[in-house]
């Protein structure tokens, strides 16, 4: 559970810092990585709470804990689809007016580290998972690979626009990532963990 407690505390902090970064850019990529760990947390606070009620059997039965489950994981789907949507409109929007985002050092410092991050945890949640026989973290392990993914599409769109000056990568990255975000939302329909 500790390496879950981490992945909650991480997505707090990198949401914070990358809302702030695109706030200050102007960056379409940067805001839906950064909205998106907002949801990460609340995924990771749902497979937190699962677990506790596994290990310490309170009362409920496996198919109620079953059920609350799929409930939440529900809704955070539903965020996840209502984000992405917004993303995918905000990115298009901003390639259509042509939006120039400005450079955002915090920015490509905060998503270079996350890159570290998550592929980190993603590797020790698939070592405990297997070591445990643990189905839930086995699937939040595969959820962190694909923020991992996240991180290098919105990588790819921040740093080439500051490198090169191509404006354009920012918005089509947050197009990427809005695609990522719709696909865990998906996992999340299913009740796969997120990241």
């Amino acid at each position: 559970m500790g390496l879950e407690y981490v992945t909650v505390g991480w997505n707090v902090i990198e949401g914070v810092l990358a809302v702030s970064a695109a706030a200050a850019a102007g960056s379409v990529a940067l805001l839906g990585f950064g909205l998106d760990s907002f949801v990460e947390s609340a995924s990771g606070l749902i497979l937190l709470w699962r677990l506790a009620h596994e290990r310490q059997g309170k009362g409920m039965s496996p198919e109620t804990i079953e059920r609350l489950d799929r409930r939440a994981h529900r809704m955070v789907a539903g965020t996840l689809f209502l984000l992405g949507a917004y993303v995918a409109v905000d990115g298009s929007m901003a390639l259509w007016h042509r939006e120039q985002p400005g450079t955002s050092p915090m920015g490509l410092v905060l998503v270079s580290v996350s890159i570290a991050v998550m592929w980190w945890l993603a590797k020790a949640k698939l070592a405990v998972a297997q070591r445990l026989g643990s189905k839930a973290l086995e699937a939040d392990s595969f959820q962190t690979l694909a923020c991992w993914w996240l991180s290098i599409v919105t990588l790819a769109g921040i740093g080439l626009n500051a490198a090169l000056g191509w404006w354009w990568a920012d918005p089509l990255a947050a197009l990427g990532v809005a695609a990522l975000i719709i696909r865990e939302g998906a996992g999340a329909w299913r009740g796969d963990a997120c990241c």
